[in-house]
């Protein structure tokens, strides 16, 4: 078992030299001044890519990342894009990157040193610690994106309310949208947080609009979008917000009532299959003793 440990180590030390070899055989300085040059001009760089860990894990997450960096091309993909997604996700913060590259870099190594421990199938354990430790943070991620999504429309029409009862009570949009984050920092704190950020980008300057435009891109759901579209409608042609509110918190409800009609209508045929083979199963288990004892009697007879 120590020689299996030993060589397995050693095999994946090799290993990883050999790919730090082929794929880092230029010069960081040299790499960093091809990445710049082929940057397009213009472009300016986002707040994750470039800023600094705060954090003890964060400072540590980036030193394993400048360590393995030129793995980190193979393992991750681009930075906008990891960004988006963990914005999606709810983590903005610098190291929230840094621990998710360094999470992706290490997870396969621990899976292949944890399957170099099972003696009788280690190669097949290998295989799959490498192969659920790369996947294992996307499939994280991906949850998270989806269960902060959910949240954020399920919440939606409720914040719709509250948003048509600050503004009958005399508050205006943008009152009216930090308020509602206050109150909802419990129920929906994804929805809440979202509203204190289109509140704080109108605070520094940034235009009405394009705060609620980020706010779309930022979410990527479909019922952000048109919420922002109508609202982007109603600053335009300067129709009544409350009565566009109301009328658009009925209609998310009612197509949500609709998604769940279907849902349960789709909840029949879902079941068939699985209780046909039950019914099976029980018939199996209450007739066969019987045409066992059946069995038992004829032969019998025949002696």
């Amino acid at each position: 078992m120590l020689i299996l440990i030993i060589s397995a180590g050693v095999t994946i030390f090799l290993l990883l030299a050999a790919l730090i070899l082929l794929v880092g055989d230029r010069d960081q300085v040299e790499a960093r001044l091809i990445e710049i040059s082929a940057a397009s001009p213009g472009t300016a760089p986002t707040p994750l890519m470039n800023a600094v860990p705060s954090t003890g894990l964060g400072r540590a997450a980036m030193q394993v990342t400048n360590v393995l960096q030129p793995i980190r091309g193979l393992v991750s993909v681009s930075d906008s894009d990891l960004e988006f997604k963990l914005t999606l996700a709810g983590f903005r913060k610098p190291e929230h990157m840094e621990v998710f590259t360094a999470l992706k870099m290490l997870l396969p190594i621990a899976g292949i040193i944890a399957g170099s421990f099972f003696a009788s199938n280690m190669i097949t354990a290998i295989l799959v610690g490498a192969i659920g430790g790369f996947f294992a943070p996307d499939l994280v991620l991906s949850y998270l994106i989806t269960r902060r999504q959910d949240s954020i429309r399920n919440a939606l029409p409720d914040a719709l309310d509250l948003l048509v009862i600050c503004m009958e009570a005399g508050l205006g949009i943008d009152q009216a949208m930090v308020r509602v984050s206050e109150e909802m920092v419990l129920t929906a704190p994804s929805l809440a947080e979202e509203f204190k950020i289109v509140s704080r980008e109108q605070r520094a300057g940034k235009p009405r609009l394009d705060a609620w435009r980020s706010m779309a891109e930022r979410v990527d759901i479909d019922f952000i979008r048109q919420f922002v579209a109508m609202l982007v409608q109603t600053e335009r042609f300067g129709t009544p917000i409350a009565h566009a509110l109301g009328s658009f918190a009925d209609n998310l409800r009612t197509r949500r009532t609709q998604a769940a009609e279907e849902v349960a209508a789709k909840t029949g045929v879902k079941m068939l299959f699985p209780l046909l083979l039950f019914l099976f199963a029980v018939g199996v288990v209450a007739v066969g003793p019987a045409l066992i004892g059946i069995r038992k009697m004829f032969e019998d007879f025949a002696k």
